[in-house]
C-alpha cells in the first residue's frame, strides 16, 4: 500500500512573520474591544477582519496576504532556511485562530460581556508566542492530535 507524499516544506520563518503582523493586529483589536463594548465597535470589526484572514490562511495559505508579503519581499533578503517544515501544522494553527476569534465574535453578537477582548487576548498570546519565540501553540495541538491518530494520517493512493 503506498501513501501520498507529504506536502512540500515551507520556510518556518514565514509563519513567524505572519504571526508577528497578526499579533500586532490582535493587540489593537484587544485594546479597541476594551475601550468600546458596543455591538459594532472598531474592535469587533477588526476582529472580524482578523478572523477572515485566519480563514484565508487555513483555506488558501499560498495566497494569504502575510505569506505573499513574506515570499515576495522578506524571504529574498534572507539566507535559505536551515530546514523546511511541514505546512500542515501552521495551516491547522490558522484554523485554531479562526476558531478562537470566531467564538469570541459569536459570543459578542449574543451579548456575552468580555467575550471579544478575551478571544482577542487569547489569540494574541498564541500569535505572540509564535512570533517572539517560535512556539506555535496551534502547531503543538496539531502534533498532539497527529500522535493520537486524529489528523495528519496519510491517505492510501487511489
Amino acid at each position: 500500500m503506498s501513501h501520498s507524499p507529504s506536502p512540500a516544506g515551507i520556510d518556518p520563518r514565514g509563519p513567524r512573520f505572519a504571526a508577528g503582523i497578526t499579533a500586532v493586529l490582535l493587540l489593537i483589536a484587544f485594546v479597541l474591544a476594551l475601550v468600546d463594548t458596543s455591538l459594532l465597535s472598531a474592535g469587533f470589526l477588526l476582529l472580524v477582519v482578523i478572523a477572515l484572514l485566519f480563514l484565508w490562511g487555513a483555506a488558501r495559505p499560498r495566497t494569504a496576504p502575510w505569506g505573499v508579503l513574506f515570499r515576495r519581499f522578506v524571504r529574498p533578503r534572507l539566507a535559505p532556511p536551515a530546514e523546511l517544515e511541514d505546512p500542515r501544522p501552521p495551516r491547522f494553527a490558522q484554523g485554531v485562530g479562526l476558531f478562537v476569534t470566531g467564538i469570541g465574535i459569536l459570543l459578542h453578537l449574543f451579548g456575552v460581556p468580555w467575550a471579544l477582548p478575551i478571544a482577542a487576548a487569547a489569540a494574541f498570546i498564541a500569535a505572540f508566542l509564535n512570533a517572539a519565540f517560535g512556539f506555535c501553540l496551534g502547531c503543538q495541538i496539531y502534533l498532539l492530535l497527529q500522535r493520537a491518530g486524529i489528523v495528519g494520517r496519510e491517505a492510501p493512493a487511489a
